[in-house]
């Protein structure tokens, strides 16, 4: 972690916070060490939003500003430890999302191939006992709709609903692996800023 003071111009893939304790960036009701608590979810939205912004093909940095007067404390030296174990966490989270929504879609494509066979072969048997004619068809063609909208949701988790998941995934991983900076201003010369209130132009 890196304990500098950083140029002013937002430009890259920094994220910048400014705070007045760093107790504002985590739950404070979480009774597990300070390394291993989970963020506050006004700080984990607002660096996921800002991060999401921020070219994917660049690596990211979280700039955070804090009173010298907590300079010397052992929160402050172990806030890269604390973000990257939060964010790996989040990332596993997500990863294992993304492995259930795969499951899902398989055992629902191998059903929905089923009720399509099925729905094809009911409509050829229908036709073939019968002798209704236009109707016979209008069953047919029926039961092969039905079939096809059986593998509606399959496709749906294959096509479309895993693409948010991977995203959100490599968006963890990338902020596990940010490189974390501290800076430190004087209290006297104004106050911490809410974690919303700033955002790089």
């Amino acid at each position: 972690m890196e304990t500098d003071d950083f140029p002013a111009d937002g430009q890259g893939g920094a994220i910048e916070i400014r705070l007045e304790d760093v107790s504002q960036l985590f739950e404070t009701m979480d009774p597990f060490p300070f390394r291993e608590r989970d963020l506050a979810r006004d700080a984990d939205e607002y660096i996921c939003g800002w991060a999401s912004e921020l070219p994917a093909d660049r690596p990211l940095e979280i700039r955070i500003h804090l009173p010298a007067a907590v300079a010397d404390s052992a929160e402050v030296r172990g806030l890269d430890a604390s973000l990257s174990n939060y964010f790996g966490y989040r990332a596993g989270v997500v990863a294992r999302e993304l492995s259930d929504e795969f499951r899902i879609g398989r055992r629902a494509l191998l059903i929905g191939l089923g009720v399509l066979g099925f729905c094809l072969l009911l409509g050829q048997v229908f036709v073939a006992l019968t002798s209704y004619g236009r109707i016979g068809h209008f069953v047919e063609e029926g039961l092969i709709i039905v079939g096809w909208v059986a593998l509606w949701r399959p496709l749906e988790i294959f096509l479309y609903d895993w693409w948010p998941i991977a995203q959100k995934k490599r968006l963890y991983r990338r902020l596990a692996d940010a490189r974390v900076g501290v800076s430190f201003y004087d209290k006297a010369g104004g106050e911490g800023l809410d974690l919303k209130s700033r955002r790089s132009k």
